[in-house]
């Protein structure tokens, strides 16, 4: 069972922690370690979704994840192993239902004078 923290005051914080067995269906897709051992991926995992789903900076942190550099030196290793395509890929696999699921996370705002039109002042025929 995990121990969650608890902020000042006792009230439990609403921070997102994977369960035991979220780990171990994920454990297997886990880069051996070699040498030192690697900080807890309990932690260091659940700070990278936290980071993610809420979209802060990696300076952003909560505390309770660590220090902010291991969260994000653990993400671009782990991005440039592959280790989260495999994740997933593996994750995707033992779905019973094969089916497309697309993801996007891209927002883009474009300012009111951005145009192809550009060129022109006044657009088309002017």
């Amino acid at each position: 069972m995990i121990q969650l923290p608890k902020l000042s005051g006792g009230i439990m914080s609403n921070l997102f922690w994977l369960t035991d067995e979220q780990m171990e269906r994920l454990r297997p897709f886990f880069p051996k370690s070699h040498g030192k051992p690697r900080v807890d991926d309990r932690r260091v995992l659940s700070g990278i979704i936290f980071i993610n789903r809420n979209g802060l900076r990696w300076c952003d942190a909560p505390k309770e994840y660590g220090p902010p550099k291991t969260l994000y030196n653990r993400w671009k290793r782990w991005s440039e192993m592959g280790v989260f395509a495999r994740i997933f890929e593996g994750l995707t696999a033992e779905a019973t239902d094969p089916t497309t699921i697309m993801i996007d996370a891209t927002y883009l705002k474009a300012h009111r004078t951005a145009s192809s039109l550009r060129g022109k002042k006044g657009g088309v025929g002017a």
